[in-house]
């Protein structure tokens, strides 16, 4: 998955939290104070794929070195 790829997903991503965030529901969820816990459950996933892409990314390097 390349940079241009990781970029689009994540202006989508953010394009769609700040569409939902004018909804009823986050708007009953932020007064509760729960939507700061779904943010942080959001934020550590999103951080986990992440860095599983870029280790990923490392071996992938790695074998294509030994390969050449």
């Amino acid at each position: 998955m390349g940079k241009q790829a990781l970029t689009t997903i994540f202006l989508l991503l953010i394009t769609a939290a700040s569409a939902s965030a004018e909804t009823e529901m986050a708007d009953t969820m932020r007064s509760n104070g729960k939507i700061y816990v779904v943010v942080v459950v959001l934020a550590t996933i999103f951080a986990g794929i992440f860095a599983y892409l870029i280790m990923l990314d490392r071996k992938i390097g790695k074998l294509e070195k030994e390969n050449k």
